[in-house]
């Protein structure tokens, strides 16, 4: 009886054991295959409403669609198809941010980033640019939208990001489409910070630091447009005033390329994750071809040639926004002066749905020069004294922004006329566009709304009662700077700047500093002719400019000990080229980083905006003995120089070793591109980044950006070249493209991240081929109407 009680036992067990094993390996399973389920369909067919005729989406090895559709509508509609298809949860969330409506998924820590999104008004922005664009321009808009919702209609398996986020997707509107404009021109025109930390230091800091922190870089060398025809526009300008970003972008014309045709080079630098900004697509028309970078969300090819012409975008980093105070009426706080008496602020009640919390009810106000800023952010409500409030001044205060009215039009142009008519609906935020055509033309212009003020130059907040400081309307086009077939035969920009000090529009005080500009206006001189592979070169050139002044200057520093006169050995015998795998580039950044750290020691680097960034014409002053922030310190500049120095070595010698020549940049200049979503999950978080060694600095044209991140990963490359473009127009078919990390934004897809070793490595794909020749390569989805 016991031996066959046991039996039993053991038998009871045993299935226990197996139905947990089945368990084990069904559960994974089963997770696999739905994660499967989400990814896209890629071919057969599809009758979707809201479309008139077959559209054929051709997909290449690398995952890069090739729309053929028989007309505009229908091309733009199979783009929201497959934009949903490979980045709805990016589209999901760029909307949510747009709307304020990110608390809704990530609960209470969003709040305060809601309140400031909704006091902007994004929304009323882009529905009052909605309402201005005229019919032909919406339907773009609002096929794509179609196409977003036929994909959603069809009721697909999501990706699993909306499963973690618990999260259902809306309709999509021609709205959300318009929100990804105004989030870029927040990121990329709002100097108003630059404002804020400059009115704080000069409340706080030494007049002479003030001046060397915020002196406009560059001496005019490197500048795009050195010499401008102000005759010319003597009849538009009124009496003369008083410049987070960087890309680069140049034009070469075919007396200058092998070809005889021109060249054109882009890159546009912004922060690197996974999925990336951008997503590459062709579309193609009996009307049009288009080719190049869109952002999912929106119907256009924001950065890319349409069969006829080219172009490329750099920031210019313009003064369009500034901060008014703004004083409370004492008598009612409901009221705040200006020059004709008290006005009531205009409000709005807002209410911030809040996953896992009550909902929260904000009043968001207005004054005649724009939102309260300081109703919103913290940092802006503690600059402004009892009894005031800080209101942010911006182009779509005044005028309905047409600036995707000008992208679509851009879109649509077949030669420099109509670019240029195209562009005088471009308000913000400013750009400097490189042009070129098949029939051999080269232009540049930065088109934007460019406040003309009474008085000043928006460098710092201005009192708002009195209406001195008021703006008085906007620079016409015509007065934006531009250049068409200039002599040279080339055009160059790398957010340096590109008018001369005596140019009567006042456009900003923020370029960037001339290194990487002048970089590429050297390479593109040494060479008589250029090709698309001497041009992609030099997109990954990974010399630094800025490292061959500091090593110009290495005679005036003295060594503390061996190490140090190692290390400065070491140097002198570097050419500056910031290669992953050298030594010097480490060793350099580690020692610039102290020693800036060292000069700004008594500095509140948070407050005014100097943690994480770097000063180089500082530190090169620094290294002359000149700069205010360390003559007057115990042993002056040479000293803390030095001391830096030592300290620097010290730091890299505790982390890599003692043996300075098995150092290498790779192991601390990697580009992290995490998930937004998968990042915040313990057992993804390693698993699904990608860490990949790269060249480059802040300051070379392969721009490895980095800031003083955590102790931990000081020196990551955060910020670069998510796309990178050649255009050759006497063959647009042997273009060059590549995005990063992939086109997918999906974990299981094999486009998830396999432009990352390519990227890294300065490669890139074409975008070209007639449909027969890609259905054989490739997998065809057809889309047909019910």
């Amino acid at each position: 009886m016991r031996r066959r009680e046991r039996r039993r036992r053991r038998r009871i067990l045993r299935s226990i054991g197996l139905w947990l094993l089945a368990l084990l390996v069904a559960t994974p399973l089963a997770l696999y295959l739905h994660l499967r389920a989400s990814l896209p369909q890629t071919s057969g067919t599809l009758r979707l409403d809201g479309l008139t005729a077959a559209v054929d989406i051709v997909r290449d090895r690398h995952g890069v669609p090739h729309i053929f559709a028989a007309d505009e509508s229908d091309a733009w509609f199979a783009l929201g198809f497959v934009h949903a298809q490979d980045r709805l949860y990016q589209m999901e969330m760029t909307r949510r941010a747009g709307r304020g409506r990110l608390a809704e998924v990530a609960g209470p820590s969003m709040i305060d980033t809601d309140r400031y999104l909704r006091t902007l008004g994004l929304v009323q922005n882009a529905e009052a640019s909605l309402a201005a664009m005229p019919q032909d321009l919406r339907r773009p808009l609002q096929a794509y939208a179609a196409g977003v919702n036929a994909f959603l209609a069809d009721d697909p398996t999501l990706p699993p990001e909306f499963d973690l986020a618990r999260l259902e997707p809306e309709p999509w509107t021609p709205v959300d489409s318009l929100l990804w404009g105004q989030l870029m021109t927040q990121q990329l025109a709002g100097n108003w910070r630059n404002e804020l930390a400059l009115a704080r230091a000069m409340a706080q800091q030494p007049p002479a630091q003030i001046e060397e922190l915020w002196a406009a870089p560059g001496d005019g060398t490197a500048t795009t447009l050195a010499a401008v025809d102000l005759d010319r526009l003597a009849p538009w300008l009124p009496v003369p005033f008083g410049p987070s970003t960087a890309s680069n972008e140049w034009v070469l014309s075919g007396n200058h390329t092998v070809s005889q045709k021109p060249l054109l080079a882009n890159d546009p630098h912004l922060g690197l994750g996974a999925p990336g900004v951008w997503y590459l697509a062709r579309i193609v028309t009996p009307t049009i071809t288009l080719a190049g970078a869109t952002a999912p969300g929106v119907p256009a090819v924001v950065l890319g040639h349409n069969g006829r012409i080219a172009w490329g975008f750099t920031t210019t980093n313009a003064d369009q926004f500034d901060l008014f105070l703004e004083r409370i009426d004492p008598s009612d706080p409901a009221r705040y002066l200006t020059p004709d008496g008290s006005q009531p602020f205009v409000t709005r009640r807002e209410t911030i749905k809040v996953r896992g919390e009550p909902d929260v009810v904000v009043t968001v106000r207005a004054t005649r020069h724009g939102p309260v800023l300081s109703d919103a952010l913290r940092t802006v409500a503690d600059a402004a004294p009892p009894g005031h409030a800080l209101a942010l001044s911006s182009p779509s205060v005044y005028r309905a922004d047409r600036t995707g009215e000008a992208l679509f039009r851009m879109n649509r142009a077949r030669n420099w006329n109509e670019f240029r008519d195209a562009l005088i609906g471009w308000h913000a935020p400013m750009q400097n566009i490189v042009y070129a055509d098949v029939d051999g033309h080269i232009g540049f212009t930065a088109p934007a709304l460019l406040p003309r003020r009474k008085s000043g130059d928006g460098r710092v907040v201005q009192s708002g009662w009195t209406g001195e400081f008021d703006w008085d309307g906007f620079a016409p086009f015509d007065a934006m700077p531009s250049a068409f077939d200039p002599p040279a035969g080339r055009l160059v920009n790398a957010n340096n700047r590109i008018v001369n000090d005596d140019y009567p529009v006042f456009i900003t005080r923020g370029w960037d500093v001339p290194y990487r500009a002048q970089r590429i206006e050297d390479m593109l001189v040494a060479v008589p002719r250029h090709d698309i592979h001497s041009t992609e070169a030099i997109l990954a050139d990974p010399v630094s400019l800025h490292a061959r002044a500091v090593l110009s200057r290495l005679d005036r520093v003295s060594p503390a000990d061996d190490r140090a006169r190692q290390a400065i050995a070491r140097l002198q015998g570097w050419n500056g080229s910031m290669m992953r795998e050298r030594p010097e580039p480490l060793i350099f950044h580690a020692w610039l980083q102290e020693l800036q750290s060292a000069l700004f020691a008594e500095w509140p680097a948070d407050q005014l905006g100097l943690r994480g960034t770097e000063r180089p014409e500082i530190v090169l002053a620094a290294l002359d003995g000149l700069s205010a922030f360390c003559r007057d310190r115990p042993g002056g500049c040479e000293a803390l120089v030095s001391r830096s120095l030592s300290a620097a070595l010290a730091r890299l010698s505790e982390r890599y070793g003692n043996d300075m020549t098995a150092w290498r940049w790779s192991r601390a200049h990697r580009a992290p591109m995490r998930h937004l979503v998968f990042d915040r999950v313990p057992m993804l978080r390693d698993l699904l980044v990608f860490n990949v060694p790269t060249d480059g600095d802040n300051y070379t044209v392969n721009r490895g950006t980095w800031r003083s991140s955590p102790a931990s990963d000081p020196f990551a490359h955060v910020h670069g070249a998510g796309y990178r473009a050649v255009y050759d127009l006497a063959d647009l078919a042997q273009s060059r493209f590549i995005v990063t990390p992939g086109q997918s934004g999906h974990p299981l897809s094999p486009h998830w991240g396999d432009m990352v070793e390519p990227w890294a490595n300065g490669r890139h794909i074409t975008m070209a081929g007639d449909r027969a020749a890609l259905q054989a390569r490739g997998r065809t989805l057809r889309l047909l109407p019910p």
